[in-house]
């Protein structure tokens, strides 16, 4: 048997429950939803990087934009796209596609 103790997607326990399958549940506290979106953010990203497929790749993206939707709620986060509009405005994005090759010195 499988346990688990982990940051799940709201309509997770509806599912168990329609499959019978019995777990316990809480609400996670401010700081403990952050580390576990954290967790969450690491675990997707890894999923997306070692996607078999084009469909998969295409799902285990949808599941990391998620995330990060969430994790932008967390007051902690909550100036995100506001220093992601300034790094662009100030470094560009990545539209252009620039490759450089060259040394670190």
């Amino acid at each position: 048997m499988t346990s688990y103790n982990k940051l799940v997607r709201d309509l997770i326990p509806e599912k168990l429950d329609r499959k019978g399958v019995p777990y316990e549940q809480r609400v996670a506290s401010d700081e403990e939803y952050k580390r576990e979106l954290i967790k969450k953010l690491q675990e997707e990203v890894a999923e997306f990087v070692e996607a078999p497929s084009l469909e998969s790749s295409i799902e285990e993206l949808a599941d990391v934009l998620e995330v990060v939707d969430a994790l932008k709620t967390v007051p902690a986060f909550a100036s995100v796209e506001a220093v992601q509009k300034k790094k662009r405005d100030e470094v560009g994005g990545f539209t252009k596609r620039l490759i450089l090759k060259g040394e670190k010195g």
